[in-house]
């Protein structure tokens, strides 16, 4: 009976080991549009990029700086060191759910005292020697699911952490397109502004001319000097822009600080931007496999999941536990069959009385699933939010593309007629420096714009989660 009686426990804890209890969890309903907004039915080049979707810009160049961040940033590096921790915790948790076996071996020597409370016979030797050796198990039957639930919160959190990777990936693609474009837009910025000067340098040298033959006023020499000076400060700091955007693309890179500041950044030269636009009829819950928001339910799992942990705490803990091994005196006789010894034990706990612990703790649980979800639901705002603004940008960078490459070329032609207006007495210098002055801004407008819309399309792809799939017919 002292050996069945073990059993039949252990056949009870079975049988209520599937008696899980919490809230097991459901996506919360949210109220999303149908479609996105309306948009051209034509196919386009970014229907079937996929993730790789920086390959519309079709630069070589970006290609494999993008492949380099990839490989070698550090906060992308740093984060799927966050997921090998986040899988190693889920491992442990889930390692809490089965019996923990152990090898032992003791050896012991005696010597009893011949004055103690209890005199030994005089032919009981008074040093004894034991040797032990024993398999040891111990199991805490899960029958409420306080470890189960654990190990479904810590899965939950390594899926989060491995989203997260998948999120730091997108942004750092995204960000590396922006500096990239920045970095060729100030190279053009840089450029303009160095032929106008060397066009204001030439000036001054012929307004120097005149003004020994007496064509031109001293006035009209000190203007032309001005103009250079002015010509010769924003050159100044577009070349320090254009520095700063060659540092913070190595630093994306994962360069090391050597070639950081080598800044030694290769440049390409993009083909022409398509036409790119997200197709009519693709349901807007695409949006939900961003990675942000993937990351985002995955918390809110793992939260839950915890909720079910804490409550399990009201309910009985019962241990196994067991070993079978030898005991002898001697070390020869202890693996012999009169040597043999075991046990198993079940013990069953229930806290009484705790100060209210487990209450608060189940309260607590509760409390950060509210956080969860609310941070879900602000997430899932927050990125229609930010596709929304990713479509309208798109819009408005097309726009202004165009409206500041119409302005540079009218200029162009405005400056053209305007210095041949001055060289036949007809227009002021004043107004040729006017003319030429509105021209400069339309160039560093017009290659900023062009920088405006490459990036928009990084943002659109960023806030979409990546590539798209149009669907059939």
């Amino acid at each position: 009976m002292a050996r069945t009686m073990p059993l039949g426990l252990f056949a009870l804890a079975l049988a209520l080991a599937g008696c899980t209890v919490g809230p097991d969890y459901r996506q919360p309903a949210l109220e999303l549009p149908e479609t996105w907004p309306a948009a051209p039915a034509q196919a386009t080049a970014a229907d079937r990029v996929g993730e790789r979707w920086w390959s519309l810009y079709r630069d070589p160049v970006l290609d494999r700086l993008m492949d380099e961040a990839l490989v070698h940033n550090a906060d992308l590096q740093a984060a799927l060191a966050r997921v090998r921790e986040a899988r190693a915790l889920a491992g442990i948790a889930d390692a809490d759910r089965y019996p923990a076996v152990s090898a032992r071996f003791s050896k012991d020597r005696t010597r009893s005292s011949l004055e103690g409370s209890f005199p030994l016979p005089e032919d009981f030797p008074r040093t004894l020697n034991n040797h032990r050796a024993t398999l040891d198990a111990a199991w805490e039957v899960d029958l409420w699911g306080k470890y189960s639930r654990a190990s479904e919160a810590s899965r939950a959190e390594f899926l989060a952490a491995e989203w997260a990777r998948q999120g730091v990936r997108l942004s750092l693609a995204a960000q590396v397109a922006r500096e990239y474009f920045a970095l060729l837009a100030a190279d053009g910025q840089l450029a303009t502004a160095q032929r106008t000067l060397a066009t204001r340098n030439e000036t001054l040298a012929l307004f120097r001319r005149r003004l020994e033959v007496g064509a031109i006023s001293e006035y009209d020499l000190r203007q032309a000097e001005a103009e250079v000076a002015i010509a010769r400060s924003q050159l100044a700091a577009l070349a320090l822009a254009r520095d700063r955007n060659e540092s913070a693309l190595a630093l994306l890179l994962g360069r090391s600080p050597r070639q950081v500041m080598a800044g030694a950044i290769e440049r390409g030269a993009p083909a022409p931007l398509a036409e790119t636009a997200v197709p009519a009829g693709l349901p807007s819950d695409l949006l939900l496999r961003r990675p942000d928001l993937q990351e985002a339910e995955q918390r809110l799992v793992a939260a839950n999941a915890r909720i079910g942990a804490a409550r399990a705490q009201y309910f009985p803990a019962v241990s196994l536990t067991a070993y079978l091994g030898s005991e002898s005196v001697a070390f020869s006789n202890l693996f012999t069959g009169p040597t043999g010894i075991f046990q198993f034990a079940a013990t069953m706990t229930q806290t009484l009385w705790d100060g209210g612990r487990i209450g608060w703790s189940v309260e607590a649980s509760e409390a950060r699933r509210g956080q969860a979800l609310a941070q879900y639901r602000q997430a899932v705002a927050a990125a229609f939010r930010d596709v929304r603004d990713a479509l309208a940008a798109q819009a408005s960078a097309q726009e202004t593309l165009a409206a500041e490459s119409a302005r540079s070329e009218a200029l162009a032609l405005a400056l053209r007629q305007a210095r041949q207006q001055f060289n036949a007495g007809q227009a002021s210098w004043l107004e040729v420096l006017d003319v030429e002055r509105n021209l400069l801004d339309a160039e560093l407008a017009r290659i900023d714009a062009e920088r405006a819309r490459k990036a928009a399309l990084a943002d659109l792809f960023k806030a979409l989660g990546g590539g798209w799939e149009k669907p059939e017919g």
